[in-house]
């Protein structure tokens, strides 16, 4: 294969569309929320521009896909990734790996909800708490689990004869808006 045809190995990150929850602000980890009208638009939308033969996500190109267990994430992508695109079932995987992070208490609530209930028990005098106070090591640990996977995916086809895109349908930390 010329250098020219090589398939270069890449790593393409898909949010899930919108929620009730998302669309407010609201810290979602392991509640269940379905995409609204217009999230589902959002990925059919992004889907017919990003996904097909020669396009972004280009279905004979991708090795693996890894998707959040959130019905959200699942929804997300049945909608980018119909059976019709000739991703068969071996390809994907469903892992806790990429889940958001679990905001506890916190959950369904708005940052400046949170900020609030945290001054109102005296704590963060110091410094205002942002989404990045808390869990962060949990997330990083899951993460690099999951990298170290794409890693022994993607190695043994850095020669760019085969197939080596990994897509990642997940939510992208709240906390990164």
């Amino acid at each position: 294969m010329s250098d020219q045809n090589a398939l270069t190995p890449r790593v393409l990150i898909v949010r899930h569309g919108e929620t009730e929850w998302s669309k407010s602000g609201r810290s979602t980890s392991f509640t269940e929320v379905d995409l609204t009208a217009a999230g589902a638009a959002q990925v059919s939308s992004a889907a017919a521009v990003l996904v097909g033969s020669g396009k972004l996500i280009d279905p004979c190109h991708v090795a693996h896909v890894f998707v959040s267990p959130r019905k959200r994430a699942e929804t997300t992508l049945d909608l980018l990734l119909p059976p019709s695109s000739d991703i068969s079932k071996e390809k994907i995987t469903f892992t806790e790996d990429i889940t958001e992070w679990n905001y506890g208490d916190y959950e369904g609530k708005t940052n400046e909800e949170i900020r609030r209930l945290r001054e109102d028990k005296g704590w963060d005098k110091e410094q205002e708490w942002t989404v990045w106070s808390d869990g962060l090591e949990e997330v990083t640990d899951r993460l690099d689990k999951l990298i170290v996977h794409i890693k022994s995916i993607q190695e043994p086809l850095m020669d760019g004869t085969e197939p080596a895109d990994i897509v990642l349908v997940s939510h992208i930390f709240h906390g990164l808006k």
